[in-house]
């Protein structure tokens, strides 16, 4: 009777030690799971601010600000202007 009682003891002990473990390794990856959320929630914000930064920058009127300021482009006169009609084109 006392082998029986040692074994079951041992036997509670080890899965009393299996269940610690296993919530161990569940908190831990809990941590690493909410560490990785705001990592991922960091980089969503930088994502939608890149967006408008980029929107920003393609603008109409600072594309054209750019071209004539930095390239010194300018909008072309009509009498340099031809205009192709497709009618006409070859395929």
């Amino acid at each position: 009777m006392t082998r029986i009682t040692t074994m079951l003891l041992v036997l509670v002990i080890a899965c009393a030690l299996g269940v610690i473990n296993s919530q161990h390794q569940a908190r831990k990856r809990f941590g690493e799971l909410e560490a990785e959320q705001a990592a991922a929630k960091k980089l969503a914000e930088e994502w939608t601010q890149l967006q408008l930064e980029q929107s920003t920058w393609a603008t109409n009127k600072r594309v054209e600000s750019v071209a004539s300021k930095q390239l010194a482009m300018r909008i072309p006169d009509g009498a340099s202007t031809v205009v192709v009609n497709a009618q006409g084109a070859r395929p």
